[in-house]
């Protein structure tokens, strides 16, 4: 394909070839380092990272399906928000050297209490590839089961509702999800839900 080659020698033309740290400024959780960044054409830009808790900010994202056809959903806290509480899926970041699916079982089992040992990858994303080097997983869980209560962080405050395939679909159009995270892991994951 003729746009394929167009597309990998623009690649080549802007890619980085040379990254200098000029700067940082941490933040509590947030934290922000200053770049020079030379690209393949000779031109220097300035860039800024956004560092999520002296890690680079990935997450993994779950679709729970309970044993009978039930997904699990997650009421928090999100407080820069219009309306400051959100609903959504269970979702956490990932920890150094902790493979995503791993992840996903730990903060689906926090979070919920419920675990599965039927996950698959519905997709990878870059968060915000302007500013961060943070990589989203998206799974769905199936046949999840309650194993224990929820084991929250200090500071995390999660309720958790289960709805049928329907009901998710109407809180959907009614907009109560708004997060994209949630949205993309939910219309990834409909051909897997029992109707």
């Amino acid at each position: 394909m003729d746009k394929i080659k167009q597309i990998e020698k623009y690649y080549e033309e802007l890619k980085t070839i040379n990254m200098e740290k000029t700067s940082s400024t941490e933040n509590g959780f947030l934290s922000i380092e200053n770049y020079n960044c030379t690209l393949n054409n000779g031109h220097t830009i300035k860039r800024e990272k956004l560092i999520k808790n002296k890690k680079n900010g990935s997450a993994a994202i779950i679709l729970p399906v309970t044993e009978d056809n039930k997904i699990i959903l997650a009421i928090e806290p999100r407080v820069f928000t219009k309306e400051t509480v959100d609903i959504g899926l269970p979702a956490g970041y990932i920890e150094e050297n902790e493979l995503p699916v791993i992840s996903a079982i730990r903060e689906l089992e926090e979070e919920t209490g419920y675990t599965s040992n039927d996950l698959e990858l519905l997709g990878a994303y870059y968060q915000d590839q302007g500013c961060s080097e943070a990589f989203n997983f998206y799974y769905i869980a199936r046949n999840c089961k309650k194993i224990k209560q929820q084991n929250l962080d200090e500071g995390e405050f999660i309720k958790y509702i289960l709805v049928t395939f329907e009901e998710l679909e109407e809180l959907m159009k009614k907009g109560y999800i708004k997060g994209l995270n949630s949205a993309y892991a939910i219309e990834k994951g409909k051909n897997y839900i029992k109707k």
